[in-house]
């Protein structure tokens, strides 16, 4: 994979250690363009130590449910997937923040953290080689459904898309796309991020969008129709 000047092609490619920056309902996917606004002190170290080393930071959603042993409030449990994101942009604002750009370039495991550090976290991990190897087999979506869930949320909540734009997406662009952009909670983007494929990433996009409408609209399916 090719994310800015740098290519991730084997284990090699990437740390067995990364800086990880817990933010909830936010997600990143392989491929993915997350844009951030960095203010906390804590977090700006962790990006200047990013943007002197590798630019690789791990984004990672807090745990959906914190285990009650856990008595430390500054090291709360985090989710046990996240995605590594490589710093392909980004800005300082002249009043302490920075503006970043991080692209998508795969998905981890955590495992044990590393001791020492004091402003951020950094953990042990495990990438999921196959973000990197694989190539998706779009044929595999529901296209039309993925665009008829698309279509009944925007206008049962009297928004618009460019719809040409959406409809020159590939399939990967599209479920990825519309899975990071969907205004979902954190259990539901932790669903779609640890979806095993696109295949199966775009039925939970689907599955959601169809139980967020039934639930806020009543009839979801007259609304899919």
């Amino acid at each position: 994979m090719q994310v800015g000047n740098a290519r991730y092609l084997t284990a090699g490619d990437l740390p067995e250690t990364i800086p990880v920056f817990p933010i909830s309902g936010v997600l990143l996917l392989p491929g993915g363009q997350l844009p951030l606004n960095v203010f906390e002190p804590r977090y700006l170290a962790l990006f200047d130590a990013a943007l002197s080393g590798n630019r690789l930071i791990g984004m990672i959603q807090p745990a959906m449910s914190e285990p009650q042993t856990n008595i430390l409030p500054e090291r709360p449990a985090l989710s046990q997937v996240g995605c590594i994101g490589r710093i392909t942009s980004f800005t300082e604002t002249g009043d302490g923040r920075y503006v970043i750009s991080l692209s998508g370039i795969c998905r981890f495991r955590l495992l044990e953290e590393v001791a020492g550090s004091k402003h951020y976290r950094t953990f042990h991990i495990a990438p999921f080689m196959t973000d990197l190897t694989s190539s998706e087999d779009e044929g595999q979506v529901d296209r039309v459904g993925l665009l008829a869930a698309f279509r009944a949320y925007l206008e049962a909540n009297k928004l618009e898309a460019d719809w040409e734009s959406v409809e020159r997406a590939s399939n990967v662009t599209l479920v990825n796309s519309l899975s990071m952009m969907s205004p979902f909670g954190p259990a539901e983007k932790q669903a779609l991020l640890e979806a095993p494929d696109l295949k199966t990433r775009a039925e939970t996009l689907i599955a959601i969008t169809e139980i967020v409408l039934a639930r806020t609209f009543g009839d979801a399916d007259s609304m899919l129709q």
